[in-house]
C-alpha cells in the first residue's frame, strides 16, 4: 500500500505524536509498504537542533503543509494528486494542529471530492478551539472527524469506550496501541555508577526517574511533593527528569512546568532534582537505566496511550504509577507496576520507600515490565494497522 501519514508535528519537533509517527512509518516500511509523511513546513522547533537526523531513510517526508488552517486541504490534495495514496492516516491530537478545526473536517471534504480515503488515529479526544463560547460545537468537531473518516483507530480502552458512547455511527473502529518511542540503546562504554555520579547520585541513594513533558495530567506537583516527603524522612532520594520539559505543540505545558519549577525551589529541592533536557535517544536510555524506580503519577490514571509509560516498560524499569480509570487486565499491581491513588503524594512516597527496602519486589516489577512491553512492539503495531487498512479495502471491493 501507498500510505500517507498526516501529522501536525514531526521530528525535530518535540512531541509524542511526532515520535509515534516516525516509529510507525519505519515499522510499516519494514513490512513492505510505501510510506509518506505529510507534515508542516518548516518544523515548529529550531531546525538547528543538536540532535541527529532521526528520520527513517526508507520513508519519504513531505513538508508541504504551510499551516493547519483551511489551506492545509489544498496542500494535502496537491500531494495526493501527484502520488495517489491508497489511504491517508491522520494522527490526531488537537494541540499539534494548533487547535484549528480544518483537520477535523478534512475527511468530509475528501469524501465529497471522491478520494483519497481517510483513517484517523486518535491520540486523544481533546476538542479544537472554534470561537469563544462555541460550547457543544467543539465536541461536534471531534465527532465529525470520526464520523466522516472511513476508519477510526483509538490507542487505548478509555478512548474506545468514550468515542463508542459518543458516536454510534462508527462502523469501522479498531483499538491499536502505541509503543515506546525510545528503544533501549546505550552509549558506548556505559557504566551505571558513572551515569549516576554524573548527576551527583551515589550508589546507595534512591534515584527516582520521570520521563516526558510536564503538563497538568501527569502529576508533576505530586511527584515533587513525594520527593520532599522522602527527604523529610531521611531517605537519600534524588529525582532525574529525563527528556524535554514542555514539547513543541502545547503552549499550556510551559505554564505548568514553571509552576512545578517554582515548587522545587520553594521546597529547597534544587540540589536533588536533575534534568537531562531534550537529548539523544541513547542518553534517554542511559538516564532511564540509571534510575532505581520510575514514577509516573498520572492524574487521570495509568493508560496505555502514554508513550512515557511504554518507554519505562521497554527499559525494564520498576514503575510506580496511578490506578487506571478503567479496567486494564494487563496491569497487575505488584507484578508489573505498583499502583497508588491519583493525586496522592503520600502514597507515592510510601511506594518508593517500599521498593527501596524490598529489592525482590523491585526485581519482580522489572521482570513484569519487560514481559508487558512485548505486547507493544512496533512490528505488532504496524502489522495490526496494515491489516486494518487492508480489511477496509476488502470490505469495499478493493477500494476504501
Amino acid at each position: 500500500m501507498r500510505i500517507g501519514l498526516i501529522t501536525g508535528e514531526y521530528p525535530p519537533d518535540q512531541g509524542g505524536v511526532g515520535d509515534f509517527t516516525r516509529e510507525l512509518a519505519r515499522a510499516l516500511a519494514a513490512l513492505g509498504h510505501e510510506i509518506h509523511i505529510i507534515t508542516t513546513r518548516p518544523p515548529i522547533s529550531n531546525p538547528r537542533s543538536p540532535l541527529p537526523d532521526l528520520h527513517p531513510p526508507e520513508v519519504t517526508t513531505h513538508r508541504v503543509v504551510s499551516g493547519w488552517g483551511w489551506r492545509c486541504w489544498r496542500d494535502i490534495i496537491r500531494l495526493d494528486e501527484a502520488l495517489r495514496f491508497d489511504v491517508l492516516n491522520v494522527q490526531y491530537q488537537a494541540a499539534a494542529y494548533r487547535m484549528h478545526p480544518a483537520i477535523n473536517l478534512l475527511p468530509w471534504y475528501l469524501r465529497w471530492r471522491g478520494r483519497p480515503p481517510v483513517v484517523v488515529t486518535f491520540h486523544d479526544l481533546r476538542v479544537p478551539y472554534l470561537f469563544p463560547k462555541a460550547g457543544p460545537l467543539r465536541r461536534q468537531a471531534v465527532l465529525a472527524l470520526a464520523r466522516w473518516s472511513d476508519g477510526v483507530i483509538v490507542t487505548n480502552r478509555e478512548d474506545e469506550e468514550q468515542i463508542s458512547n459518543l458516536e454510534s455511527q462508527i462502523s469501522n473502529l479498531a483499538r491499536i496501541p502505541i509503543g515506546s518511542n525510545i528503544a533501549p540503546q546505550l552509549p558506548d562504554g556505559y557504566d551505571r555508577d558513572v551515569e549516576r555520579a554524573r548527576w551527583g547520585v551515589g550508589p546507595d541513594d534512591l534515584l527516582l526517574g520521570y520521563f516526558g513533558f510536564l503538563n497538568e495530567s501527569k502529576g508533576g506537583e505530586e511527584l515533587i511533593q513525594a520527593l520532599a516527603l522522602l527527604v523529610e524522612r531521611g531517605v537519600p532520594a534524588h529525582l532525574l527528569m529525563i527528556g524535554g520539559r514542555v514539547g513543541s505543540s502545547d503552549p499550556t505545558n510551559r505554564a505548568y512546568a514553571e509552576r512545578v519549577e517554582g515548587m522545587i525551589a520553594g521546597l529547597g529541592l534544587g540540589e536533588r532534582v536533575h534534568r537531562t533536557g531534550y537529548t539523544r535517544p541513547e542518553a534517554v536510555s542511559a538516564g532511564l537505566l540509571a534510575t532505581d524506580v520510575c514514577v509516573l503519577p498520572y492524574r487521570d490514571g495509568v493508560s496505555f496511550r502514554r508513550g512515557t509509560l511504554h518507554a519505562c516498560l521497554a527499559h525494564r524499569r520498576a514503575v510506580i504509577t496511578t490506578r487506571p480509570a478503567v479496567v486494564l487486565p494487563q496491569v497487575r499491581n505488584g507484578e508489573n507496576m505498583l499502583l497508588v491513588e491519583p493525586r496522592d503524594p503520600e502514597g507515592l512516597a510510601e511506594a518508593a520507600m517500599r521498593l527501596a527496602a524490598d529489592p525482590a519486589l523491585r526485581a519482580r516489577l522489572e521482570t513484569g515490565a519487560a514481559a508487558l512491553a512485548q505486547e507493544f512492539t512496533w512490528e505488532r503495531i504496524a502489522r495490526r494497522t496494515a491489516e486494518f487498512f487492508t480489511a477496509l479495502m476488502r470490505d469495499r471491493g478493493g477500494h476504501l
